[in-house]
Order: structure tokens, then C-alpha cells, then sequence
């Protein structure tokens, strides 16, 4: 059976892995763009693209995949089924029609919950305990085709949205891989999504990691998770913009204002939010690497008379 893939980061190469060891004749990988990438801004390609090479699979980067010539090329290669993951382009119906076993998509969420472009992160921010990962038939919607199969994941109460990304990674290529069998097998079954039980996941941008001190101390924590590594969570320390990476949630409380700083120990950085206290672990501060409070402290202080966010 011929495919195509479609997917750029690293969270779509053991999808395109397991494609590959079922047995499809791959006949074309599209991703996006090479891209500067670091400090040096060196010409970087995505991670499928690296996987495709390995395998010799030719590789194609339209700016545009929409655009007449390149739906022309994929006509020409002629797949019976094209399978999406993390690809950061929108199907036109021209592509959609082309395989006659539609177009799959691997995606991050259990839908028709947190449809969109950062299920990951934002199932932390909320403070979820379960997401997952859904294969589905490809439509004209956002994320709304008919669904195949999921599978569920527990969210560690510390998990970061990174180390969740690593483990969604893992089971997309698993939840393909059964999926691919069933198609093999001509068993794939529709299952139609419940529109009123659908939510939005939308794109994260580095706004969002503002930390407001008077949120509830659940919710920075949450926040503080589910921005790590990006966009980050952020707040002002004497006039700078600072990092934080980890915290942990106290019981102890304050009267003072939200923000204030309460101690500070090898412990952490002791803080007043809208409810109970938080213990911030982790920092970055401007210019510098990222460190354990208990490191920090070693050879600067902190003034405990500051008020964060200010």
C-alpha cells in the first residue's frame, strides 16, 4: 500500500517509524522548511526529514502544500493513504480527497477534548490527571474527523508539558501502529466526535507565561509546568525578568500581598499567591543558566523585602 507522510518535529518520527516497519511503500515525506536554528543561526532540518534520509525516502518541503504545483505532485505520487503528524500546515479538500483511504491524523489529545495546536501544553495548565493519543479520519474541520482509535496516559503530578511531549511521542507511534494493522486488515471503524464535549487547545505564545501571583497557588504551579521548556514562565525580580522552572505547592499562607517574597532557604523561594503559598525551585536569572535555588543562593542573595512582579 502506497503512503505519504506528513509531519516536522521530533514528536512525529516514531509515527513515521512505525509506517515504515509495517511495511507501506513510502513514496514521499513532506515537512516543513529547513530553518536557522541556535545562536549561530546554522540551516537546521526537521527531525522527520533526518528520518526519511536515513531510510531514503524522498523528502519535499513546500512552502506551501496547498499551492497548485505541489497538490500536482502529490496527484502524481498517487498514495492510497497519507497519514498527518505534527505537520504545521492545513489540508486543502483538493489534498484531503487525493488517497482513497483518506488522510490519518496522529494527535495529541483524547478528542474531541483539546482540539488544536498545543494539547500537551495545555492539559498540564489545566491541571488534567489523564490525556492521550487519537488517530482520526482528517475532514475540513479543525481536529473534528471521525475517530479510529485512542489510547489513554496517566499525567504525573510533576510532569512538565516536556516530559509529557516525550512520553506522547512514544505512544503516537504505538496508536499508529495498531492503527495501520486495522487498515491493513480493512477493519478501521469511524467513530463520529461529540461536538458538545469538544474544547480548544490554542497556540502558546510567550505571553502566556506571565505569571499572575494572585491566581491561585495550584494554578502558577500548574502553569509553571505545563510552559516548561517553552514558552517559560516569567515574572519581574527587581526591575528583571526572571525564569522559573519548578515550584511546588505549600500549605503555609500569608497576609501579605500576592507576590511577596516570605523566605528563603535551600529549600526554595518562598512566595504569597491569591490562596495558599508557593515554593519556587528552579530559576533563571537574565544572562544566566538555569540553577536550583539552593545553588544560587550559595553566592548571591535574594531580597526578601521585594515583591515579585513588580
Amino acid at each position: 500500500m502506497k503512503a505519504v507522510f506528513m509531519g516536522t518535529p521530533d514528536f512525529a518520527v516514531p509515527s513515521l517509524k512505525a509506517l515504515i516497519e509495517e511495511g507501506f511503500d513510502v513514496v514521499g515525506v513532506v515537512t516543513q522548511p529547513d530553518k536557522p536554528k541556535g545562536r549561530g543561526k546554522k540551516m537546521s532540518m526537521p527531525a522527520v526529514k533526518e528520518e526519511a534520509l536515513k531510510h531514503g525516502i524522498e523528502v519535499y518541503q513546500p512552502k506551501k502544500v496547498k499551492s497548485e504545483e505541489f497538490v500536482s505532485v502529490l496527484k502524481d505520487m498517487n498514495p492510497d493513504v497519507i497519514i498527518v503528524v505534527a505537520f504545521g500546515q492545513i489540508l486543502s479538500k483538493e489534498i484531503l480527497d487525493i488517497p482513497k483511504f483518506g488522510c490519518i491524523n496522529v494527535h495529541g489529545s483524547l478528542l474531541p477534548e483539546y482540539r488544536g495546536a498545543a494539547p500537551i501544553n495545555w492539559v498540564v495548565i489545566n491541571g488534567e490527571k489523564t490525556t492521550g493519543i487519537t488517530t482520526m479520519y482528517m475532514d475540513e474541520g479543525l481536529d473534528t474527523g471521525d475517530m479510529i482509535l485512542k489510547s489513554k496516559l496517566d499525567i504525573g503530578e510533576n510532569e512538565t508539558a516536556g516530559e509529557l511531549y516525550d512520553r506522547m511521542c512514544a505512544l503516537g507511534g504505538k496508536v499508529l501502529r495498531d492503527t495501520l494493522k486495522l487498515l491493513k486488515e480493512g477493519n478501521l471503524k469511524r467513530e463520529k466526535q461529540d461536538d458538545s464535549k469538544s474544547s480548544y487547545a490554542p497556540i502558546m505564545d510567550k505571553s502566556l507565561g506571565n505569571i499572575k501571583w494572585d491566581d491561585k497557588c495550584e494554578n502558577i504551579f500548574n502553569l509553571i509546568r505545563g510552559t516548561n521548556p517553552w514558552p517559560s514562565s516569567f515574572t519581574k525580580y527587581n526591575g528583571d525578568t526572571i525564569k522559573i522552572w519548578s515550584s511546588k505547592v505549600l500549605n503555609s499562607t500569608s497576609d501579605k500581598p500576592a507576590g511577596s517574597i516570605i523566605d528563603v532557604t535551600e529549600d526554595g523561594i518562598e512566595v504569597s499567591t491569591g490562596t495558599t503559598n508557593l515554593l519556587i525551585k528552579e530559576i533563571q536569572m537574565p544572562g544566566k543558566k538555569r540553577m536550583q535555588v539552593k545553588d544560587y543562593i550559595r553566592g548571591n542573595q535574594i531580597d526578601k523585602t521585594l515583591v515579585l512582579g513588580e
